[in-house]
């Protein structure tokens, strides 16, 4: 496993990163999930993401549970808020961010997390609210570090600008070959500012994985079967995407690569990238996808696969 600094925090986080959305707490018993975990860190997964709202708590309660018996300092440990807990708990007010900080870590089971992560932004809450209030979170030592998620390039900006509050050092966007809106403005911005990329769906929902093929009915067990997990994914299930995808698996075999590992190392060919978050609800995927980090990839071969997923 090979690792990257997280912008211009102190953090080394490991190229892949292990994710709780839809799984842990949630879909994935939690015998799986345990096993998951403990291939992670053998496969020197050092870097855990989740959010107050995955499972509305369940995925940090198990974190909590799982993690107690590790040494604090040998993980990262990032979660995020914004999206409501309550009718009445949502957003980045300066309240909101003391009580669902304070909640997150409760169920977390520790006194700080390395990165805290607004999940979005409030167009509710002034920003010089918010980023005050996060700024009291980083020097109360129950946040080393700050980030974002899917936030508008101007609002990021703004935010680079003020002056006397603590400095984000990651942002969290979805990107993917089938997904490349970040490189407009975002990465740019962010790369010229000290702030890294960790990355979301960086397998398009495991569509990039090759799973899905066109004209066939999904497999059974998986995403795009399941009531609560497959509503993020129609997008990617069109025949064209589908097609192009299963041109892509003649390039990661060049490569000598899965498809997974192929899709994962096209992500972290960008400098600006420090992390690729993975789901898994088996270990075997773990060990797969870890493998993308830091293989060597004909950059010709990125190329083309790009090519055909822009004709696709």
């Amino acid at each position: 496993m090979k690792y990257r600094r997280l912008g211009t925090s102190d953090l080394e986080v490991s190229e892949i990163s292990l994710g709780s959305w839809l799984t842990y707490g949630v879909r994935v018993e939690a015998e799986a999930a345990r096993a998951c975990l403990d291939r992670a860190f053998e496969l020197g997964i050092n870097f855990i993401d989740t959010a107050n709202i995955y499972g509305r708590g369940a995925a940090e309660t198990f974190l909590g549970e799982a993690l107690a018996g590790r040494a604090r300092d040998s993980y990262i440990l990032a979660t995020k808020l914004f999206f409501p807990m309550t009718d009445t708990d949502q957003g980045l007010s300066a309240a909101q961010i003391e009580k669902q900080l304070d909640a997150s870590l409760k169920r977390l089971r520790t006194d700080h997390v390395d990165l805290y992560q607004c999940h979005r932004y409030d167009d509710e809450t002034p920003l010089e609210e918010t980023m005050a209030a996060l700024t009291r979170a980083v020097e109360s030592g129950k946040a080393r570090y700050i980030g974002f998620s899917e936030w508008p390039a101007d609002k990021i900006e703004a935010a680079i600008e003020m002056t006397d509050v603590a400095r984000f050092v990651s942002s969290q966007p979805q990107y993917s070959l089938l997904w490349r809106a970040p490189e407009q403005e975002v990465i740019p911005l962010c790369a010229a500012s000290g702030i890294s990329q960790i990355v979301w769906s960086p397998l398009a929902q495991g569509v990039l994985t090759g799973k899905y093929r066109p004209g066939a009915p999904p497999p059974d067990n998986s995403r795009a079967t399941s009531e609560e997990m497959g509503g993020w994914i129609g997008m990617w299930l069109q025949p064209p995407v589908l097609e192009a995808v299963r041109k892509l698996k003649p390039l990661a075999a060049q490569a000598g690569l899965s498809l997974p590992q192929f899709a994962l190392a096209w992500v972290l060919r960008e400098p600006n990238v420090a992390s690729a978050i993975i789901g898994a609800s088996r270990p075997a995927q773990i060990e797969e996808n870890a493998a993308a980090s830091g293989a060597a990839v004909d950059p010709a071969l990125f190329a083309e696969a790009e090519r055909i997923v822009a004709l696709g």
